[in-house]
Formats: structure tokens, sequence, C-alpha cells
């Protein structure tokens, strides 16, 4: 009995140690979406990502064979779904990226480009908790393919070429607030008021 109390104290001394470690983050953090995360905090989201993909999940390879035409098809998907966040670029270089904590990542980056298909493949179906990344799934096989296609795209983009640049800029959705300030600009050059 004597050794379940002192279980049971050893547990609340610990919960009570990180909630008081928690509070104190939030004080000197403030919870803003505008600072950086620090080294420590990315190492263990870092951890943490690698821990909640299952390894069956890592270990996936890639289905579908990379051609031009799949790349292309990744291109579409990634200028449609993702480049509002991760730019078209894919640097991560957006106004909605800055706003994000932690921002998305710059997706050329090595820290990118060494995780596996399967766990790119992995974040893209279900999204990553507790950032801006949502889960993509449709729970088609059609949509597994099409995020496949774009496992490819996101390789492909430390080499994405000047004429695939602007594919992606000409085929990503314009905001209704990008649409007014282009009206704007244009009355502008007209001469309106």
């Amino acid at each position: 009995m004597r050794r379940i109390t002192e279980v049971l104290v050893a547990i609340a001394v610990a919960v009570l140690v990180l909630g008081a470690a928690g509070l104190l983050y939030l004080s000197l953090t403030g919870l803003t979406a505008r600072s950086v995360p620090g080294p420590g905090e990315t190492r263990v989201a870092r951890a943490a990502r690698e821990f909640a993909i299952p390894r069956a999940a890592r270990e996936l390879r890639n289905p579908v064979t990379v051609t031009p035409a799949v790349v292309a098809e990744g291109l579409e998907h990634f200028a449609d779904h993702c480049a509002v966040c991760h730019a078209s670029d894919g640097s991560g270089d957006t106004e909605m990226n800055r706003g994000l904590y932690p921002r998305a990542p710059d997706m050329r980056t090595a820290e990118t480009q060494q995780l596996s298909d399967g766990e790119l493949f992995y974040i893209i179906e279900n999204g990553v908790r507790f950032t801006g990344m949502p889960g993509w799934s449709t729970g088609s096989a059609q949509g597994e393919t099409s995020t496949w296609h774009l496992v490819h795209f996101v390789r492909h983009l430390p080499q994405l070429s000047a004429e695939e640049l602007q594919r992606v800029k000409d085929l990503t959705p314009t905001s209704p607030e990008q649409v007014r300030e282009q009206i704007k600009a244009e009355e502008f050059l007209k001469g309106a008021n």
C-alpha cells in the first residue's frame, strides 16, 4: 500500500511540474503565432511526428511510376491545394504561412526531402495536428493516387523550372482580397476614382 502511495505522489508531483513548466512556457511565449519555434520545440515536434507516423506508413513506397505527366498532375494539385501556404515554389514564403504556427516548411529543404515517400503520403492524407496542415484524404483510391502524384511533385520542387513555377502561379487560386486589389489597381491605371 505504501508503494502505491509513493507512486501516486510521484505522478502527482510530475504532473504539477509539467503543468508549471507549461504555464511558464505560455507566459513567456504568449501563444503568439508570430514567433518562430525554437530549436528545442522543433526537435520535440519532429520527434513527435516521427513517433506518430506508423512504421508501416513510413515504409510505404510510391506505387505510381514517375513520368512527366504524373509530375504535371502533381503540379496542378499543388497549385490548387498547397501553394497558398507552401508558396508556388515550395518555399513557404506566403502571407498565409506568416500567420501559421509553426510555419509550413520549405518543401525544397533536406528536412522535407529526406522524409520517405510514405511519410509525405501520410502527412498529406492525414494532416498534422496542432499545425495548419489539414488532412486531404478523400477516402478513395483516386484520391490516394492523386496524393502519390503530389509526392512526386514535392520531390521535384528543388528542380522546379521557371516555366513550371509560372504554371503553378497561373493555376493557384486568387483570394477575394487579391481580386479586389487587382480591380482597384486596374481602375486606378485607367484613371477611375
